[in-house]
């Protein structure tokens, strides 16, 4: 088995997605929104709240563009891990729409042990071809690597080197991965223990995603003051698994005009690099 040479460039084939309201409704709720208080993110959870509109969370983005994959090869599912994801919404996400998305494979690195592979999708509105959002997704895939291709540069992380302005602590449930894959992510590593096993893992873990669904909660209600239309993007970088039910903590660092965060759970970062983009 093998990634396809030449992947630079490769693009998927366009495909359609559409949503509606219960869609990005169950998405808030698999996130972890109204978790500690079904009364606190109203927005987010419901359609019929007098004096309440439904908002979408803007990380929404990456479940919209998730569905066009350039043909990497012929890999082990099992021995991929996501290792960074960001997105940037053109403008607020509709409750109902539909798009058309594409996707391009940007960069491959060769890191030795694995191979780093980044995809930038492209959504599009179906029916004025106004821009929605763009996502870009980097996985590490173990033993794809020494194929003598470029290593790629480290840069240093943004996060401030000093203590977080705001630190925001939840807790994910036991089952919250089997709810999150309602959304459409049916990866088995999230649910069957023998593919677990096969990615090194000892049971299950929770969707990178899922973390970075909860991160995002917390910035929207610390930074931008439960704004949807205030958070237009977020870059981080996968660094650990989290086991559902596990507790995650997000620190927040305000520095000129922008913000930074690191996901912690108990001693372990979890996500990290983490940078915001507001309005």
């Amino acid at each position: 088995m093998a990634l396809a040479p030449d992947l630079v460039g490769t693009q998927s084939e366009p495909v359609s997605y559409a949503w509606g309201r219960d869609d990005v409704l169950l998405y808030a709720l698999s996130v972890g929104a109204g978790q500690e208080d079904p009364t606190a993110e109203l927005a987010l959870t419901t359609e019929n709240t007098e004096g309440v509109k439904t908002a979408v969370l803007p990380t929404y983005a990456n479940i919209i563009t998730r569905g066009a994959r350039p043909d990497l090869g012929d890999y082990d599912k099992a021995k991929l891990v996501h290792a960074e994801q960001s997105f940037l919404v053109h403008r607020p996400i509709p409750v109902e729409g539909r798009a058309r998305v594409t996707a391009t494979v940007t960069d491959v690195f060769d890191k030795g042990k694995g191979a780093l592979v980044r995809t930038e999708a492209r959504a599009v509105d179906t029916e004025t071809g106004a821009p929605l959002v763009t996502t870009a997704q980097t996985v590490f895939i173990s033993g794809e690597g020494g194929f003598g291709g470029p290593r790629g540069e480290s840069t240093p992380s943004p996060i401030p080197d000093r203590a977080p302005d705001h630190e925001v602590t939840y807790r994910t449930r036991p089952e919250q991965a089997l709810l999150y894959r309602l959304t459409g992510d049916r990866n088995p590593l999230h649910t069957d223990p023998a593919f677990a096993a096969r990615g090194g893992f000892d049971r299950p873990i929770l969707h990178g995603m899922c973390t970075y669904g909860f991160t995002a909660r917390a910035l929207l209600h610390t930074v931008c003051d439960g704004d949807t239309a205030r958070l237009l993007g977020m870059d981080a970088r996968f660094t650990k698994p989290v086991l559902p039910g596990d507790e995650l903590t997000v620190a927040i660092w305000l520095e000129d005009g922008t913000a930074y965060f690191r996901t912690s759970s108990g001693d372990a970062v979890v996500l990290d690099r983490g940078t915001l983009t507001l309005a």
